[in-house]
């Protein structure tokens, strides 16, 4: 698992760990049963504190992503496809809210947004390519 850190980004450290692993659990890049690396040895390799690496596993816990067991580690959740596909509607949710509040501040309305979206997904096409 490669996690790349940017201390001077402004972002926490344990929410920049939470956001990668997220990131790679939502795009199936690591699987359900995928084993983490324990708590200890990821802030030995990130060169960071283990009570940052326990916060990121907490939050991702408490997100569904993961699942710790005492004594074994911590795991990709088995989680659904539909649970997967739900986190990552939230995700956009997230994004999409973030993009209507910037809309209002040039004023741009959600007509001339929805116009510039189509004529986006017109150049890249339907299928993402």
């Amino acid at each position: 698992m490669n996690i790349l850190l940017n201390p001077s980004s402004g972002e926490p450290i344990y929410l920049q760990i939470v956001r990668q692993i997220r990131a790679s659990i939502l795009q199936g890049d690591l699987l359900p049963g995928t084993p983490l690396p324990s708590i200890r040895q990821l802030a030995k390799d990130l060169q960071i504190s283990v009570i940052t690496t326990k916060r990121a596993y907490s939050e991702l816990e408490a997100e569904g992503l993961i699942d710790s067991m005492v004594g074994k580690g911590s795991f990709v959740s088995g989680g659904s496809p539909e649970f997967i596909r739900e986190q990552r509607m939230r995700r956009i949710e997230e994004r999409i809210q973030e993009l209507l509040i910037e809309c209002r501040s040039i004023p741009l309305s959600t007509n001339e947004l929805i116009d510039w979206i189509r004529l986006l997904e017109g150049e890249i096409g339907h299928d993402g390519n």
